[in-house]
């Protein structure tokens, strides 16, 4: 498939999937035998490779933890060890920006009641 129905399956823009082609998380072919443009074909594997990049950007994953997530799961070079280890830090890291965010509830909770009370 070429890159537009690649974007209408994703919902994702061309530039948004050049730029994931740019950075090396998806791969388009070229037909060696077509010499008059340089239209890139893309698989069934692309979508489910953009489809992983969607989703790990809705939960907070950075584009260079993306591309491990990639690697490991398409091209097997870590060991489950380490993508675990991955998935845990992100969780760690969202038990804490939770806690953080629950203190600063709080204070903003406090504040609001100071200024209801006249204080």
């Amino acid at each position: 498939m070429l890159i537009n129905e690649l974007s209408k399956k994703t919902g994702l823009s061309i530039h948004t999937i050049r730029y994931y082609e740019n950075l090396g998380m998806i791969k388009g072919l070229t037909d060696e035998k077509v010499k008059s443009n340089n239209y890139k074909h893309y698989n069934s594997n692309t979508i489910e490779r953009l489809e992983i990049i969607i989703e790990a950007r809705e939960v907070g994953f950075s584009l260079a933890e993306i591309k491990k997530i990639l690697t490991s799961w398409f091209e097997t070079t870590d060991s489950k060890a380490e993508t675990l280890e991955l998935f845990q830090a992100k969780i760690k890291e969202i038990d804490d920006k939770m806690k953080y965010f629950k203190q600063t509830k709080r204070l903003l909770e406090k504040v609001c009641e100071k200024i209801q009370n006249n204080d």
